[in-house]
C-alpha cells in the first residue's frame, strides 16, 4: 500500500512546504551537497595547512629552536668567563693590593729592608694617597723615598724592587753624585694601589 506524503507534517516548517515531496527532498540534497563541499575544502585545504606546509613549519620552528639553544650556550658561556674574571680580579686585587690601614708601614718596613739590603742609607719617606676617579674602593699611594748609595747599591735595590710582591711602580728616579763621598743622592718616587677598607684619614 503506498504512502501518502501529504499526511507527512514537519514541525516548524511552514504548512505549503511539507505538502511537496520534493521540496524536502531538494532541501536535503542540497544539505548533502553542502556537507559534501565542506568535506572537499577540509581534505585539500586543511585548516592547519597542508602536510608539506606543515613539515615546513616544524622544520622552521626547529632550526629556531636550535638557533635559541645555541644562543643560550653561548651567553652561558660569557657568563662564566665574566665570573672567572672577576673572582680572578678579586684575588689579584686580594693579593697585591693592601688594605689602607696598614700599607704605609708596611711599605715603609719592605723599602727599608731592601735598601739596607743593598747596601744604601735610607733616608725620610714621605706617603700621600689620592682617590681614583670612578672608584670608591680604590686609592693610589705615592711614596717618594730617599736613599745614599753607590750605583750599584742603586741598581741591586731598583732589582729588589722588581722582584717584591708588591704592585710597584717606579714613577720617577733621579741620582746626584754627593762631593768628597762616592756615592750618590737618590730620590725614587713609586705607586701603588691600595683599597679603602676604612674610614678615610
Amino acid at each position: 500500500m503506498a504512502r501518502s506524503f501529504k499526511k507527512l507534517k514537519w514541525p516548524g516548517l511552514p504548512a505549503n512546504l511539507t505538502k511537496d515531496p520534493r521540496i524536502i527532498a531538494r532541501g536535503v540534497l542540497g544539505l548533502l551537497l553542502l556537507a559534501n563541499l565542506l568535506a572537499a575544502f577540509a581534505i585539500f585545504q586543511p585548516l592547519g595547512g597542508s602536510a608539506e606546509q606543515l613539515d615546513q613549519q616544524l622544520g622552521e620552528m626547529q632550526s629556531q629552536l636550535h638557533r635559541e639553544k645555541s644562543q643560550v650556550q653561548r651567553m652561558k658561556a660569557l657568563v662564566d668567563k665574566i665570573q672567572l674574571a672577576r673572582q680572578s680580579g678579586d684575588s689579584f686585587i686580594e693579593t697585591y693590593f693592601m688594605g689602607r690601614r696598614t700599607t704605609s708601614s708596611t711599605i715603609g718596613t719592605e723599602l727599608l729592608k731592601a735598601a739596607k739590603d743593598a747596601g744604601m742609607k735610607p733616608k725620610e719617606h714621605s706617603f700621600t694617597f689620592d682617590p681614583i676617579e670612578g672608584s670608591d674602593t680604590m686609592s693610589m699611594m705615592t711614596i717618594v723615598g730617599n736613599y745614599e748609595g753607590t750605583y750599584g747599591d742603586l741598581l741591586q735595590f731598583v732589582n729588589r724592587l722588581d722582584k717584591s710582591g708588591r704592585f710597584l711602580i717606579i714613577d720617577t728616579m733621579s741620582a746626584a753624585p754627593l762631593q768628597g763621598t762616592g756615592n750618590l743622592a737618590i730620590s725614587i718616587k713609586l705607586n701603588t694601589f691600595v683599597r679603602e677598607d676604612g674610614p678615610l684619614t
